[in-house]
Order: C-alpha cells, then sequence, then structure tokens
C-alpha cells in the first residue's frame, strides 16, 4: 500500500508541474490603443498590440489604453523618430501614413 501512496503524490505532483505557469513565460499586456477617425467612424482599435501598426489615413487622434508606452512615427514602417504616448495618454497625428509601435 505504501508503494501505491507514493506513486499517487508523485503523479499528482508531476502533473501539477506540468501545468504551473514557468518563469520565462511572459505575461499578457492589458489594454489597448485605440484611434479616433471622423465622427462617423468607429474607433479603430489595437488589442494588446505589439509591433508596427500603420494607423488609418484619416487618422486624428491616438489614444494609448495599454499598459505600455507607444511611439507615434511619421512613416508607415515605423523607421523615422517619433513622438512617445505614455499609457493613459493621447496625442494628435497628422492624417496620411503614420504608424506607431508598442
Amino acid at each position: 500500500m505504501h508503494r501505491f501512496g507514493t506513486a499517487v503524490v508523485l503523479a499528482a505532483a508531476g502533473l501539477l508541474a506540468a501545468f504551473a505557469p514557468t518563469a520565462s513565460a511572459a505575461p499578457a499586456d492589458a489594454g489597448e490603443v485605440a484611434v479616433f477617425r471622423t465622427e462617423v467612424a468607429p474607433l479603430t482599435t489595437y488589442a494588446s498590440p505589439r509591433g508596427c501598426h500603420k494607423l488609418p489615413a484619416d487618422a486624428h487622434v491616438l489614444v494609448n489604453r495599454s499598459e505600455r508606452p507607444v511611439t507615434v512615427h511619421g512613416d508607415p514602417f515605423c523607421l523615422t523618430p517619433g513622438l512617445t504616448v505614455q499609457p493613459g495618454h493621447g496625442s494628435h497625428v497628422a492624417p496620411g501614413s503614420g504608424s506607431f509601435s508598442g
């Protein structure tokens, strides 16, 4: 009976270890970036944005509702230096071919 109990405990420990989160797992970013275009268009939203995102051609305002700063760029490929928008803040963006990165 002692062997059976030991086997059950080892199996349970192995199962817990298999499903426990590891230290290397990156937590998901919370929040979003919202872009206002016009009064007749719905907001364009980007959930937990990472990488470079081209802004809509008629974008006017970007609002950073994420937990990380984002950078607004003047080109569509996030290659030029840009303006950093902190979480909870926003920025006007020039209509055209801009982008943002997060």
